[in-house]
């Protein structure tokens, strides 16, 4: 069978699921859920090969950046043009219970520029009666460049086969940019610090800022398979330091330990994670 290939841009506002989609389209972890907002830093390559097909998706940052001149916004604005401009079809994809047509219009018309071939997925419909979700699809359908619907819940799994089926419909002969057995464009070191990234926000939740930065220091497979990870969290003022420690050392406790949970789980193997915390000035 010849080799077909399809790359596909993941964009929506900050919290649709993009990411819970990616993970659940790709059968494993290749990006960061959370709660929080923005914590999609960079574009996000997860790789499917199903049968003769190859799929890329391109995870973003929220579609909140896509007209943003902020200067300090520039590089979420850039990634996701960039994977807009890269892909073949844009997902766009709405949390269906923050619906809001306007919105939607405004941001489906800015990604139309790129005369790109443009799919609508309403996620987390499993929260909702369907009714709701047909009233919605057959308001956007006034968006004529909008080429198809889909109904999904990322978290459950529901429409990912559907999804995933349609996408192969629409893949193109061309070799493979990657090989079978990838999964994502991201090395170990880039997965574990992402881990412990997201531990930080799911433990510290507003008190202290998305942005902040994992660095890996030492990553050694030991000579059991075993693997040890060091990583600086770093932090950009000082206030920062006992707010991640917490009382007693609990908190830094707990960020480790779902750290290396989730590590453990990405590859499959025994983890010994270590954390230190240091300034910025201190590099």
């Amino acid at each position: 069978m010849k080799k077909k290939l399809i790359k596909v841009a993941l964009i929506g506002k900050t919290n649709a699921g993009k990411s819970t989609l990616i993970n659940n389209l790709i059968g494993e972890t290749v990006s960061i859920t959370n709660k929080k907002i923005n914590t999609t830093n960079e574009s996000i390559l997860g790789i499917l090969n199903k049968l003769n097909t190859q799929i890329i998706f391109f995870d973003t940052p929220g579609s909140n950046f896509i007209r943003s001149n902020l200067r300090n916004e520039k590089k979420f604005k850039t990634t996701i043009w960039q994977a807009i401009y890269e892909a073949d079809i844009i997902i766009y994809i709405v949390d269906i219970l923050k619906y809001n047509y306007k919105l939607i219009e405004n941001d489906i018309l800015k990604i139309g520029e790129a005369n790109k071939s443009i799919i609508f997925a309403f996620n987390k419909i499993d929260l909702v009666e369907r009714k709701n979700s047909l009233k919605f699809i057959n308001e956007l359908k006034e968006i004529k460049i909008i080429k198809e619907f889909f109904i999904l819940s990322a978290k459950h799994g529901k429409g990912i086969n559907q999804l995933i089926k349609f996408l192969i419909s629409k893949s193109n002969q061309a070799n493979w940019i990657y090989n079978n057995n990838e999964i994502s464009d991201k090395s170990e070191i880039f997965m574990s610090n992402e881990c412990t990234r997201n531990a930080i926000l799911k433990n510290l939740h507003k008190e202290i800022p998305y942005n902040i930065i994992v660095e890996n220091f030492q990553y050694k497979i030991l000579k059991n398979n075993n693997i040890k990870i060091k990583q600086f969290i770093i932090i950009e003022n000082l206030r920062y330091k006992s707010i991640i420690i917490g009382k007693n050392g609990n908190t830094i406790k707990r960020i480790r330990q779902n750290s290396q949970k989730e590590i453990q789980k990405i590859l499959n193997s025994k983890v010994h994670l270590y954390l230190q915390i240091i300034n910025k000035d201190e590099i």
